[in-house]
């Protein structure tokens, strides 16, 4: 990122400016609002990539929130972080309880030449422009970074521009303080990250499709 750092950002911002989609009329929200849960807002922005309806306007979780990407390169612990981000986890939970993110492939991966270490999943389309049909407001601070096994969500250069597409964080990351941070993946599902971004990109091009596909068959939050 410090290598490059224009270029770097201009493409995990594009690329994840779908991150910004999606209101629809998808499955009933599987958990009801906490009567004392923050406030959150999803501004309603383009056509979902999936048929979900926007999460709850009050948080429905609240702590550390446990749960399971299971995924062709086997299963990733994550555990998610409602206390400091508690709308874009509102978010994802909601997502993954609508089935949002099953059988999805995770369309993108960077490796350490291109100045970051991430691969981004959570596009339906795997296109790099899919997303929920909505957007989520930054929850962020100067001192946000970006260690390995960190999940961060994707978004353009624009200000609260995040949806569903997010950064699986695979080695330590110097990007600004600009994304979201809202939970990490555990050691082993990390390992395995590392084993398949190790194979490169589908080009052997810093940035390009993961050569190793890594497909989520379904994202599970624990109750």
């Amino acid at each position: 990122m410090l290598q490059r750092p224009l270029s770097a950002l201009a493409v995990l911002a594009a690329v994840s400016l779908l991150a910004s989609c999606g209101d629809d009329g998808g499955s009933d929200q599987a958990r009801d609002p906490a009567a004392d849960g923050p406030s959150c807002t999803y501004a309603e922005s383009g056509e979902p990539a999936k048929d979900v309806d926007l999460p709850p306007s009050t948080a429905a979780v609240s702590g550390m929130v446990a749960g399971t990407m299971a995924t062709s390169i086997g299963d990733i612990g994550i555990e998610l972080d409602a206390a400091t981000s508690p709308c874009t986890v509102n978010s994802f939970v909601s997502l993954a309880d609508q089935g949002y993110f099953d059988d999805t492939t995770c369309h993108r991966l960077t490796t350490p030449e291109a100045g970051i270490q991430v691969l981004q999943c959570g596009d339906p389309t795997a296109s790099g422009m899919g997303g929920p049909g909505y957007t989520i407001e930054d929850e962020v601070t100067p001192d946000t970074t970006y260690p390995a096994g960190t999940l961060a969500m994707a978004k353009t250069l624009a200000p609260d521009s995040g949806g569903s597409q997010f950064f699986v964080v695979y080695g330590d990351t110097p990007l600004p303080p600009d994304y979201t941070v809202f939970g990490t993946i555990d050691a082993a599902g990390l390992a395995a990250v590392q084993d398949a971004a190790g194979k490169g990109t589908t080009t052997g091009a810093p940035d390009g499709e993961p050569k190793v596909a890594v497909d989520l068959e379904s994202v599970t939050i624990e109750d």
